[in-house]
């Protein structure tokens, strides 16, 4: 028996996409017959606008330099975070050490790193790569010690009584146990690399979303500039996505037991 479109509704996206249709729909009839305005050009014309730059090369170009970038700053921040969150979760030492400096250091915005890292590291692609770094690391650490230390001591007794060893113990405990939270970390810093490899090439780059969409907004270039803005709102989406379909396989027993499967 076919469901019901209200059923549909209820139990797909198919609302929000009606809803973006919608807006977009709004959008045009707006630039069309109200505001007039050269900076507010029609949907359609934005998309004639992104067409062209995609045809010809312009935005692939631009795409590539961003993930590049953030997928190399939010590498290196994974890489950090979780190993550094394993030790400080398991060991209650290296706890008590690095846990004061990581307060005081996660409330900084990423932005206020700017001046430090233009003179150490220079304005070049490092700057940005350690810009998405330290604004990325954070959540994931925070994350990964706290799912550690919320595993049960029940279960490390009973570990130790099966004979395993340090290693054995965070493979086969800790990392499965922690990684929901581990996962939920870099969720969050996925977005966080964005948003910092788009400000970093905002500030200085010859290349990137970040430096196509200023670039059309300083040239008046309008319907460019949107759709960069268009773009980036895609790009991120598409990554969001993609990292949900590699955590429900990853995690697929947490989804099941949570009731999400």
């Amino acid at each position: 028996m076919s469901k019901s479109l209200s059923t549909i509704l209820r139990e797909s996206r198919l609302a929000g996409v009606i809803l973006i249709a919608v807006l977009l729909a709004c959008w045009q009839l707006s630039a069309m017959y109200v505001v007039q305005s050269p900076t507010w050009p029609t949907v359609t014309r934005i998309v004639e606008a992104w067409i062209e730059n995609f045809a010809d090369g312009t935005l692939p170009k631009h795409m590539l330099a961003t993930f590049w970038r953030q997928m190399l700053g939010y590498g290196l921040a994974i890489c950090i975070g979780v190993t550094l969150g394993l030790v400080m979760g398991y060991y209650r030492v290296l706890y008590n050490l690095f846990e004061p400096l990581v307060e005081v250091l996660r409330p900084i915005p990423g932005p206020a790193y700017l001046p430090v890292l233009v003179l150490f590291v220079g304005i070049g692609h490092e700057m940005k790569v350690v810009l998405i770094l330290l604004a990325s690391v954070f959540p994931i650490l925070l994350n990964t010690y706290s799912g550690v230390r919320s595993i049960d001591r029940v279960q490390f007794d009973t570990a130790r009584t099966l004979g395993l060893n340090t290693w054995q113990t965070f493979r086969e405990l800790v990392i499965p146990a922690a990684s929901p939270q581990i996962l939920t970390g870099m969720r969050i810093s996925l977005a966080i690399s964005l948003i910092l490899a788009i400000l970093g090439e905002m500030i200085v780059s010859n290349d990137g979303l970040g430096y196509f969409t200023l670039l059309a907004q300083r040239t008046f270039k309008v319907p460019e500039m949107y759709a960069g803005i268009f773009t980036l709102a895609a790009f991120g989406y598409v990554l969001n996505r993609v990292f949900l379909l590699v955590e429900a396989r990853l995690i697929r027993w947490h989804h099941e037991s949570s009731g999400r499967i």
